[in-house]
């Protein structure tokens, strides 16, 4: 028996998340199907992490064991003949039995993408939020200054949540623009539910001036979600990166 890690891209664009659900078509469930087709067994795959029904991944990572095999180039294209064109799997090896893909991570990296311009896009509807106001960058950028470091992030957590512990460390929060995309990209040691998409929605409120910057500090000692924005969609979100 042997473990082997993938790293998957996808478009969650057609799924109701990673994590498998009945009835409902999952990225987890389509892995799954492959790799049974490729071994005649059922195998189950651990993710990274949970994405939201619509939420995107460049880098997801999943664990499996299985008994059959193959050289990490065998994998690779074994499963992208099986899977949807909407997702991919762009590398796997073999790691060592006691690896796991949700409980050795020791980090992730996540993007939220905004089109900040008047009209709506055709091609971008399902990549990035499109907000049509204005909003103000400087502002934005000292309001997330704010949020950076070891923090009960309670007042961005989506309920219901089994999550024991709130605290996490926001190690990087940085907002960038090239012409009408905005991207903010956030590094942590964990992440709660839905709280990249909570922060990116308070911080788009301080950039229409509803909120000042300075209320992140409140916002984080009230540890409250009524004390937050709105939730970003799901669709202006990426998993980049899991750390090892």
């Amino acid at each position: 028996m042997a473990t082997f890690k993938l790293t998957i891209e996808y478009d969650g664009t057609a799924y109701a998340g990673w994590q498998r659900q009945p009835d409902r078509p999952t990225v987890q469930a389509s892995v799954e199907a492959a790799i049974q087709r490729v071994t005649q067994t059922a195998i189950p795959v651990i993710g990274a992490g949970r994405t939201d029904a619509g939420a995107h991944a460049l880098g997801q990572v999943a664990s499996f064991r299985s008994q059959k095999v193959m050289p990490a180039e065998g994998w690779v294209r074994a499963l992208n003949a099986l899977l949807p064109p909407d997702i991919s799997v762009r590398s796997a090896e073999r790691v060592a039995d006691d690896f796991h893909a949700r409980y050795s991570a020791r980090g992730k990296l996540y993007e939220y993408r905004i089109l900040n311009q008047a009209e709506r896009s055709a091609m971008e509807r399902t990549r990035a939020w499109h907000v049509r106001r204005p909003l103000d960058m400087e502002s934005m950028r000292e309001a997330a200054s704010l949020l950076v470091g070891r923090h009960d992030f309670s007042s961005f957590q989506g309920h219901p949540t089994d999550t024991e512990s709130p605290v996490c460390e926001l190690r990087r929060l940085e907002i960038s623009q090239q012409q009408t995309l905005i991207r903010f990209e956030a590094q942590a040691d964990r992440f709660l539910k839905q709280m990249v998409r909570a922060i990116v929605g308070t911080l788009v409120e301080v950039g229409q001036g509803k909120r000042p910057p300075k209320s992140m500090k409140e916002i984080l000692e009230a540890r409250d979600r009524r004390a937050a924005g709105v939730t970003a969609p799901a669709h202006g979100l990426y998993l980049v990166r899991v750390d090892y």
